[in-house]
């Protein structure tokens, strides 16, 4: 299975009347302190405040009409669940979500109020996939998964499209572009996307610390898997091993991974607000976290960051908008 560029491009077609071009965002004072040009994606400015929408509206628009009639079903610890939901209702079908116990009220309620219908579940001892499969054939639903699905990794590819097209109205092309993965989904598509454009650029996944299963496995050259708990306030970066697609589609085009801990993903979340005036949740701030941490070696670089939600509970929202005071 892969993904190519032809693809990512008929996505962004068929996506063009549904999402947001969002904007790259810079900063002239984090360039000079970085000594580069960086840019930050803000896909947390997106409809429904995430990425996500671009990967579950291209899948369910992939559907044949008649496997999308009965509705479609996702599993997701919330941004893919609030993306499958806004779809499926501009598609006039339903949608059941499964989703962790534990995820964010904010998410989960969103999800709800989109019309999705929410199945708890305990990711600690419970199996997704497998409630899903039940469900599935129970109901005949059809599923949109968060990021093993090449429909949904064309989708979600479409952000590093919107990168290099406009870092080419300004006469530039990047070097280096950094995205979030949990599954991989997201940083596979922008890499297949960005390297057909810019070829010579490093892409880089970024995962937060306890949680680097696709850092390891693009280490070890085997698809590997994260021990069971939860150790990073990045909510939606927390599955237990990365995606195969993802995996078979750009671990070739992955420079490798970079990890992030928790404290400096919250400096991110506060210097995404102070300098670029967004509000990024965890998930969305590792790759920005990586590059201000000093992860990897910007200087002279022309850098792309996507921040790839903004749907965080204030609690937590609040926590790293302390770092400031």
């Amino acid at each position: 299975m892969t993904v190519t560029i032809n693809d990512i491009r008929t996505a962004a077609r068929r996506l063009a009347p549904v999402v947001r071009r969002t904007p790259l965002l810079n900063d002239e004072f984090v360039d000079q302190a970085l000594g580069a040009r960086l840019f930050v994606k803000a896909e947390c400015l997106q409809r429904y405040g995430a990425f996500k929408i671009r990967g579950a509206y291209n899948k369910i628009a992939s559907l044949t009409p008649e496997a999308r009639a009965p509705g479609v079903l996702a599993f997701s610890s919330g941004n893919h669940a609030v993306a499958t939901a806004a779809a499926a209702r501009m598609f006039g079908v339903p949608a059941v979500i499964v989703m962790p116990s534990d995820a964010p009220a904010a998410k989960r309620a969103q999800a709800e109020a989109l019309g999705g219908e929410v199945v708890p579940y305990d990711r600690a001892t419970e199996d997704r996939e497998a409630i899903c499969a039940a469900i599935a054939q129970a109901r005949g639903l059809a599923l949109v998964k968060p990021f093993d699905d090449a429909d949904v990794i064309a989708g979600q590819g479409t952000v590093g499209l919107e990168i290099v097209e406009d870092l080419a109205v300004q006469g530039l092309k990047p070097d280096l572009v950094l995205a979030c993965a949990s599954g991989g989904g997201l940083a596979a598509g922008v890499a297949v996307a960005v390297k057909d454009a810019a070829p010579d650029a490093l892409a880089f996944p970024v995962e937060p610390e306890g949680h680097d299963d696709l850092a390891r496995s693009l280490a070890a050259g085997e698809r590997l898997g994260n021990a069971p708990g939860i150790r990073s306030i990045a909510d939606a970066l927390l599955v237990d091993k990365p995606g195969v697609i993802p995996l078979a589609v750009a671990s070739s085009l992955w420079a490798r991974g970079l990890v992030v801990s928790d404290e400096e993903i919250l400096d991110a979340m506060a210097q995404a607000f102070l300098r670029f005036r967004i509000i990024v949740e965890p998930g969305g701030a590792v790759a920005l976290a990586a590059v201000l941490s000093g992860k990897i070696d910007v200087r002279g670089k022309v850098v792309a960051v996507v921040a790839s939600g903004g749907n965080v509970d204030p609690a937590m929202f609040a926590r790293a908008l302390a770092r400031l005071a």
